[in-house]
């Protein structure tokens, strides 16, 4: 079973990676392209990463996103014309769909969470099914043809750019700092100036570290490790409070940061790319205050709960 589970998500794992590499033909092929020939690079190495890397030694894959890394740098990864959808066309759909258009987020949804609570494939394959399942859905209720899907997809990969694969290399640095030692760093210089047997101090310290680091890193999942080894164990959990609790607080708080930092690509800098945003922080800006009243909240809950 556990082999069937990874090739399953090696599948998934191709199937972006196609799709990538689609992106960088359209591109290839734009003549009217500013940076023709670096955006098409940046799309095609990453949908080799995706397609193939778990198959290529890992200092290949590095040095792919080394120059992945550099072309961003030196802005040769642009956005050119794409196809729109017109108005009348988007508004005569509207109206034709109603409420049908929420059908395949919610089959998403209810597809993955299926998968994950009832079958022994697991969450990542859960979303990995959710998605192709929703996708088909999509294509059903608005008829339209595999050809259109894919052009979509191609104008959303580009529309979002760079950005987009910004959380996946922000986990993987949680996990490097974790390996590192981040954490015991942490500890030790939170101890130089937090009294030990503060339960209230400790709760938050670990509130407020995992709000600061989540808008660091932009993932509440890549700070959770270090903090909670750097500060939660040792200010919080040692001094009696409940794991689970603990735990379970820590990381829904850090999604407080994460409402706050454009670092979170996907959920601040996405929608400002998706809907032709003015202000680039505007989404952060009206999430700000809702933000800070949810994590004394959170410091509340823990202090009560947690002990």
């Amino acid at each position: 079973m556990e082999t069937f589970i990874n090739n399953l998500l090696e599948f998934f794992f191709i199937l972006v990676g196609l799709l990538l590499g689609y992106v960088a033909f359209k591109v290839a092929m734009d003549k009217t392209h500013p940076t023709r020939l670096g955006t098409s690079i940046f799309w095609l190495l990453l949908g080799i990463v995706f397609a193939i890397g778990n198959f290529i030694p890992s200092v290949v894959n590095g040095a792919i996103l080394m120059i992945v890394g550099i072309l961003t740098l030196t802005k040769q990864v642009r956005m050119n014309q794409v196809k729109e959808v017109k108005e009348a066309e988007a508004e005569a759909s509207s109206k034709r769909l109603g409420n049908l258009i929420f059908v395949p987020v919610v089959t998403l949804a209810v597809v993955a969470v299926g998968v994950a609570q009832f079958t022994p494939l697991g969450g990542q394959a859960g979303i990995g099914i959710g998605a192709v399942t929703s996708l088909i859905v999509a294509m059903i209720i608005t008829k339209s043809s595999p050809n259109e899907a894919l052009e979509d997809g191609n104008r959303m990969v580009q529309q979002v750019g760079a950005v987009g694969f910004l959380p996946q290399l922000l986990a993987a640095l949680g996990v490097i700092f974790t390996e590192a030692g981040v954490g015991d760093v942490i500890a030790d210089a939170i101890s130089s100036f937090i009294p030990q047997g503060n339960p209230l101090i400790g709760v938050i310290a670990y509130s407020f570290g995992m709000v600061l680091f989540t808008m660091i890193m932009g993932n509440a999942f890549a700070a959770f490790t270090v903090i909670t080894a750097g500060i939660g164990i040792p200010f919080v959990i040692s001094q009696g409070g409940d794991p689970a609790v603990a735990g379970a607080l820590a990381m829904t708080v850090g999604f407080c940061g994460t409402l706050m930092t454009p670092m979170a690509a996907n959920f601040n800098a996405l929608p400002v790319a998706l809907l032709e945003m003015k202000d680039d922080n505007g989404v952060i800006k009206e999430q700000i205050p809702m933000a800070l009243i949810m994590i004394v909240f959170h410091i509340i809950l823990m202090y009560f709960w947690a002990f």
